[in-house]
This record gives structure tokens, C-alpha cells and sequence, in this order.
């Protein structure tokens, strides 16, 4: 199975100011992160990002942040480490819409003859496969993700893009993660996955932000 940018968004989980300088591997997480988000928004993906406790954590490191703006996203404050407990999940599934008064099955429609009774609007569908990278990578991470596993999404981890303090720690994570059900990938292999092939419009703009 190869993951589809049109059923795809991504979450890039806590880049904050005053963590990123204890995080193993720093610099090339937060380059992943930002590329990742780069990718998405060329590709019509959405992205979110959170901040956990940010008054003593601060904000997401610049590049990121603007990298998840520019892509139209919005940040979470959480003070959970698992950041469907503080609404993402709800945030990622679009509500269902509800039938417009006179729709067919409600109020005055039934009065109508079954020629001119509209048929209610199908509840909208989100996209259901979850991208997500992070710091730290046994902790916010691995928790958020296994929340959303636990909502039902599909959770793809993109290893080069999260860490932690220790690489220990990082390698349980992702031991853990894909015992329960997630799949780990990287930077490189999501952009691929998302694009499909080389024939795609947005081919060399994205190989661009590969390479």
C-alpha cells in the first residue's frame, strides 16, 4: 500500500524553541520538517502543527512555523502529550454536515412529490491517512500517534523527521509504533508516494525540495 497525497494531511508535532537544542540530530529533523511541510503544500496536502505548553516551551521554531503557515495550516496549543486529547482528532475529521432545512427525509420534503424532493447531502469524508513527524519521538509523538491509531486513522511515521534527546529513546519509539499498526517511513519516501510519478506537474518542483 503507497500512501495518497488526495486521502493524505500532515501533523508535525512539537519543534519548539526551547526543545529543539536537546533533540538528537537537531538540524536534520527540523530540515525534514520543514520540507516535509513544503512538499505537502505544493501537493494540496494539509497540514497542521502543535506546541505543547508553549508559554514554557515557546512556539515552533521559526522555519517550521512559516513553513506550516505557508501551507495555510494552524498550530494546536496542547498541554496533553497526546494531542488528540486536546481536540486533534476532531480537527482532522471534518464534522458531518447536516441535511438543509426541505432536504428529502426531513420536515416539509415529505410533502413533496418524490420528483422534486432533493436527496439529503452526503455526510462529508475526510481524509483519513495521517502523516506525522515530531519531537520528542517517545513522548508527544509516539502518544499522538497512537491516538489517532486508536481514532481509527492511518498513521504514517516519517522517522527522519522526528527524534528525541537520545537515540534510545528515538529507536523505541519507533520500535513500539510500528508493533502497533503504524507504518514508518521518511521524508523521501513520502514525497515519491505522494507524487506517484515522474509525469506529475508538480515533479520537478518537489524533486527540487528533495534534492
Amino acid at each position: 500500500m503507497l500512501l495518497d497525497a488526495d486521502d493524505s494531511q500532515l501533523v508535525l508535532v512539537d519543534y519548539q524553541v526551547r526543545l529543539m537544542p536537546a533533540i538528537f540530530e537537531n538540524e536534520l529533523v527540523i530540515a525534514n520538517a520543514v520540507r516535509l511541510a513544503r512538499i505537502a503544500q505544493v501537493l494540496a496536502v494539509p497540514v497542521w502543527g502543535t506546541a505543547e505548553d508553549p508559554e514554557k516551551l515557546g512556539p515552533n521554531v521559526p522555519a517550521v512555523q512559516a513553513a506550516i503557515e505557508a501551507a495555510g495550516g494552524k498550530t494546536l496549543s496542547k498541554m496533553h502529550f497526546d494531542a488528540v486529547a486536546d481536540g486533534l482528532g476532531d480537527r482532522l475529521r471534518p464534522p458531518v454536515r447536516k441535511a438543509p432545512a426541505g432536504a428529502s427525509g426531513g420536515g416539509n420534503a415529505r410533502s413533496l412529490p418524490k420528483h422534486l424532493q432533493k436527496p439529503a447531502p452526503e455526510p462529508e469524508v475526510g481524509r483519513s491517512t495521517i502523516v506525522i513527524a515530531g519531537c520528542e519521538a517517545h513522548v508527544c509523538l509516539m502518544q499522538t500517534a497512537l491516538g489517532l491509531l486508536e481514532e481509527e486513522f492511518d498513521v504514517w511515521v516519517v522517522t527522519d523527521a522526528c527524534s528525541s534527546r537520545s537515540e534510545r529513546n528515538r529507536d523505541a519509539a519507533f520500535d513500539r509504533l510500528a508493533g502497533n499498526g503504524a507504518e514508518l517511513v521518511t521524508t523521501e519516501m513520502v514525497a515519491f508516494e505522494w507524487l506517484r510519478t515522474a509525469e506529475h506537474p508538480a515533479f520537478r518542483e518537489v524533486l527540487a525540495l528533495v534534492k
